[in-house]
């Protein structure tokens, strides 16, 4: 255990850039009770997600505008949820950029599919700042926070192993229905 933690100390904060580009939810909450517990630094933490995440989502957008027709190749089997992309977009407008955030399912299907559109790509860029910026300060300052409960939640599930599967089962069944019901024709 001591080792594994030294090597966190050590490579945390390279996992967490990399985890961040894509997503970074569960990378940053992990970060945030790391640092609860002093084993990280919450401040960088939280700066090496929201850069490596403002640099993720400018990627998919740059993706989405000037590489469409191989994107689209890979967008097949998405073909549902790209159109939710587009409904929310139409429907809510710029706010998409700051909730596809903290929505999973979706987070890489928003930048492209708005890099697909006419959206202004400084207009992103600068929204997608901000976006990122709350995104890295609410999730790390909470886990921080949480970081207590999260501990004593993982310490009665390596007591209880069987509860595990339950919860990331429950937790996948909800995505699913909630993306099903969202994209049906």
């Amino acid at each position: 255990m001591e080792d594994m933690l030294s090597n966190l100390e050590t490579y945390g904060y390279v996992v967490l850039f990399l985890y961040s580009f894509g997503g970074g939810f569960i990378a940053l909450m992990g970060a945030g009770v790391l640092s609860y517990t002093g084993h990280m630094d919450l401040s960088t933490s939280i700066l090496v997600a929201f850069v490596a995440n403002f640099i993720g989502d400018l990627v998919l957008f740059y993706m989405g505008r000037y590489n469409k027709k191989d994107v689209m190749v890979y967008m097949h089997k998405h073909k549902r949820k790209l159109a939710l992309s587009h409904i929310l977009m139409k429907k809510h407008g710029s706010w998409v950029i700051f909730l596809q955030k903290y929505v999973y399912g979706i987070k890489t299907l928003i930048p492209l599919a708005i890099g697909i559109t006419k959206y202004d790509f400084k207009k992103f860029t600068l929204l997608n700042f901000f976006a990122s910026a709350i995104w890295a300060l609410v999730v790390g300052i909470g886990s921080y926070m949480a970081g207590e409960a999260i501990q004593s939640a993982y310490e009665v599930i390596a007591e209880r192993p069987y509860i595990a599967p339950i919860i990331l089962l429950s937790i996948v069944g909800l995505i699913w229905w909630y993306l099903s019901a969202k994209t049906k024709k």
